[in-house]
């Protein structure tokens, strides 16, 4: 695809769900893709059971490993800004100047507000808002002596749709989405664009821990459907989303298709939200 063959691709959240996804896409499409997660960092995830799909932690693979689809994976906790500095200096340093930069890793710590702990609130920010500020800073200060780049950031339909027990989440993605968009306005003039992809529902790992406690088919059916009691539109298109699907629409707007696109908010969510 133009724009993706031979370039770098920086991908936080990358161990599975729509990192996952994101990585095998880019990876396919010719990039040379390093993939950061926690993986062995020895510190963890967060303080929560329910972790997100970006965020996880695996034992599987180290730095310098070949990950799923032929990245790099290297370790990262995106909440560490000195952390963020030495991934992506390495990761220039091994792969060369990085080019795309796709903000995946999140958290979702549902809770409804007056049950939800400090802790919670400030993790899901810490992971959410400042991860994706900390990455496109240290990312952005190399790109813009190059003029040239592309980030999208992985946010959500409900940063746009209140959600009840999904506030700080909701929060957090709010934040991230209107934070590349300002990025976006300051970059313009060296010519990197900064957009923004929102999923709704998606057949990930967060998703299901949703489901957690009910019946899979009927806790599916309830997301397609809506729930008028809990102010929740349902799906259009009837289907809930895959990861890669996710994937095709970071891709798009990474590559050079997406040239004259900048500060965009690319809802990915079979209609779910109305476009409200």
């Amino acid at each position: 695809m133009d724009g993706i063959v031979g370039r770098v691709a920086l991908v936080t959240g990358a161990a599975r769900g729509i990192g996952a996804a994101v990585c095998e896409a880019l990876t396919e499409a010719g990039a040379r893709v390093a993939a950061a997660d926690l993986w062995t960092t020895g510190r963890e995830a967060a303080p929560a059971p329910r972790p997100a799909d970006g965020d996880a932690t695996s034992e599987n693979a180290a730095p310098g490993d070949a990950a799923s689809g032929g990245a790099v994976p290297y370790a990262l906790d995106v909440r560490d800004p000195a952390a963020v500095e030495e991934t992506v200096t390495a990761v220039e340093r091994d792969l060369g100047p990085v080019d795309i930069l796709v903000n995946v890793a999140g958290v979702l710590l549902p809770g409804q507000v007056e049950e939800t702990a400090d802790d919670r609130w400030r993790q899901t920010f810490a992971v959410n808002a400042d991860g994706v500020f900390h990455v496109s800073r240290a990312v952005a200060r190399r790109m813009t002596p190059r003029r040239r780049g592309a980030i999208v950031t992985v946010g959500s339909n409900a940063a746009s749709v209140p959600r009840i027990g999904m506030a700080a989440y909701a929060a957090s993605k709010a934040a991230a989405s209107m934070f590349t968009r300002c990025l976006g306005l300051e970059l313009s003039r060296h010519g990197i664009r900064c957009n923004v992809v929102s999923p709704g529902s998606t057949d990930t790992s967060m998703l299901r821990a949703l489901w957690e406690g009910t019946d899979p088919a009927g806790a599916r059916e309830a997301t397609l459907g809506g729930d008028p009691a809990a102010f929740r539109v349902g799906i259009p298109l009837g289907r809930v989303a895959d990861p890669r699907d996710i994937a095709d629409a970071v891709l798009f707007l990474a590559s050079d298709r997406a040239r004259h696109i900048t500060m965009h908010d690319l809802l990915v969510d079979g209609g779910a939200t109305l476009r409200a």
